[in-house]
């Protein structure tokens, strides 16, 4: 039965592997928000928050990191709990309306708005709502194509219900 504590070995090998984060190679000048996980992102730039669309959009979304930074580059100010464009001045990640299909827009910063306060816990690498810290800052499980790069959906969900690898952030 030599075979046995191989197979064993191979097993634990592989199901220690996939518990493992792929960690990204982001290559954007900070300031940057960025997943902890490459997840599917096929150059492993990683996951960063961004504008949907080129240039200025109200619309965010996650997208693969840029090299060059531009709208992927998010600034995480701790005082007022915003994360704010690097990018475009003035503007924040904030919660929209939830008869709208996109969960957070750029909107023009508010200090104190129950839809863009947030708290980042650095322990678990959570953006959770200042509101209700029930919920966390996610990706989608989908990925798709956007010309040379890749994006996901942008969510606000329950931290309980979301695997770690769609909702641990890191901040460069």
């Amino acid at each position: 039965m030599i075979f046995y504590p191989i197979f064993i070995l191979l097993v634990s090998l592989t199901f220690s592997i996939n518990l493992h984060a792929s960690p990204p190679n982001v290559q954007t000048p900070s300031p940057v928000i960025y997943l902890a996980d490459n997840l599917d992102e096929p150059d492993k730039l990683g996951w960063c928050i961004d504008t949907k669309g080129r240039g200025f959009s109200e619309r965010l979304h996650a997208h693969s990191c840029k090299p060059q930074g531009g709208d992927v580059q998010f600034i995480f100010d701790t005082e007022n709990g915003l994360i704010k464009s690097a990018t475009f001045k003035n503007k924040c990640l904030s919660k929209l309306n939830a008869n709208v299909k996109m969960s957070f827009g750029l909107l023009e910063c508010k200090i104190g708005s129950t839809f863009q306060t947030f708290k980042y816990i650095k322990s678990n690498q959570e953006f959770r709502s200042m509101n209700n810290d029930n919920n966390c800052i996610v990706v989608g499980r989908n990925s798709r194509n956007a010309g040379p790069f890749m994006s996901r959906d942008l969510y606000l969900k329950r931290c309980d219900s979301i695997e770690p690898k769609y909702k641990k952030w890191l901040i460069k």
